[in-house]
């Protein structure tokens, strides 16, 4: 039947919806875009924001630096011994505020488009840690060096005054200690960051003012005896700008990259030993307090050690093919070793086959053989749900 035939008892069909003008489409934000949901894309801006987040960061905090050693011909000159009438405390305040500042600011614009890394030693650490891919890493990488070479090229020819601020070793301070102090405060950084940024809590939308607070306690301690770089795209930017190339200037890489290797390796630690357990209820965020979520990734994990466990006992209490659970031991030792797998659980939940299984042996809290139960005290997990917040 051809399109608009009208039949004698009815109106004609509608015709097809079609796009009349160009106008009709939905409107894209640029013309060929099809590549914005890829990949390359998402990488292309994280490393966007990164290279303009790292050169905004140590454009202000160079420039900080060039006001407080205005008077310095050289970084030698602005630090001289205390009780020479030229050594000002204020001078290495000054310049600690300004990298902490300048840091906890541009770490809250920037940590939703790129992260707000800024250091290459902060990069290997989220990296090691599976916070992002290597491909992410590469470009964040990248992108902090070609930031740190910006803001230094900004400063020598923005300011008039010759750049001032390379990071060397002070009079009197060798290479190891030199090293040590670098390790240390990079890691105390790293960890800042690790704990208050990945770890996701209550009070993660205000890890920048942490962030930015540690890099202000490591300045006041570091500034005055190695320069208090603990970045090395920081120490790299002045040295490839004015062409002064330190001979400790390798101090400035290595040290950074041992103080991230710490950092991890303590992170690692205490998540091995699942330290949201320890001191429960200071997050105040139910969904990621292991104590107060069930599916929280500790609990999920406990559950499957517990699983596993069962499973070598053989308590392997799986569907099966025809769809129900058949446990592998008989209801009295079944019962049995239940009891004795509490202690394992830990009052972390319970294992959907030992639900499985309970539901022919009786209820959780009734029966009469539960050590705790003779005692007459709550299970685990009864009673870590019953804990004050």
């Amino acid at each position: 039947m051809p399109l608009g035939h009208k039949d004698e008892g009815g109106d004609s069909p509608p015709p097809p919806p079609r796009y009349k003008e160009k106008d009709d489409l939905l409107p894209m934000r640029l013309p060929w875009t099809m590549w914005m949901n890829t990949n390359c894309k998402n990488h292309f801006v994280a490393s966007l924001g990164e290279f303009v987040g790292t050169a905004m960061f140590l454009f202000f905090a160079f420039s900080g630096t060039e006001v407080a050693k205005a008077k310095a011909s050289t970084p030698a000159d602005s630090r001289q011994v205390e009780g020479d009438p030229a050594w000002d405390p204020t001078v290495f305040i000054y310049i600690a505020l300004c990298f902490g500042f300048s840091l906890m600011v541009n770490v809250w614009i920037f940590f939703r488009i790129s992260g707000g890394l800024f250091n290459p030693a902060v990069t290997l650490a989220l990296w090691v840690t599976r916070a992002f891919g290597a491909w992410r890493a590469l470009c964040l990488f990248v992108a902090q060096i070609l930031g740190a070479i910006a803001a230094a090229g900004m400063v020598l020819a923005i300011f008039p005054a010759p750049l001032n601020v390379q990071t060397t070793l002070s009079d009197g301070t060798s290479i190891a200690q030199g090293y040590m102090i670098e390790m240390l405060m990079t890691a105390e950084l790293v960890f800042t960051i690790l704990m208050l940024a990945k770890e996701k809590h209550k009070a993660t939308f205000i890890a920048p003012v942490g962030i930015g607070l540690a890099l202000f306690v490591a300045e006041l301690a570091g500034v005055y005896y190695t320069g208090g770089s603990l970045n090395p795209a920081r120490s790299l930017g002045p040295a490839l700008v004015t062409n002064t190339w330190d001979s400790h200037h390798w101090i400035y890489w290595a040290a950074p990259a041992s103080g991230a290797v710490i950092a991890i390796a303590f992170y690692f630690l205490i998540k091995t030993l699942e330290y949201e357990m320890a001191n429960p209820g200071q997050d105040g965020d139910e969904a990621n307090d292991p104590t107060k979520n069930p599916s929280h990734e500790v609990r999920e994990r406990q559950r499957a050690k517990t699983a596993r466990i069962l499973a070598r006992l053989g308590m392997d209490t799986s569907q099966q093919a025809g769809g129900s659970s058949t446990p592998q031991m008989n209801e009295v030792e079944l019962l049995g070793t239940k009891d004795a797998m509490l202690d394992v659980e830990k009052g972390v939940g319970t294992h959907p086959g030992y639900m499985a299984s309970s539901a022919s042996v009786g209820g959780e809290h009734d029966s009469p053989t539960r050590p705790f139960a003779a005692h007459g005290r709550m299970s685990p997990r009864q009673s870590m749900h019953n804990e004050p917040a």
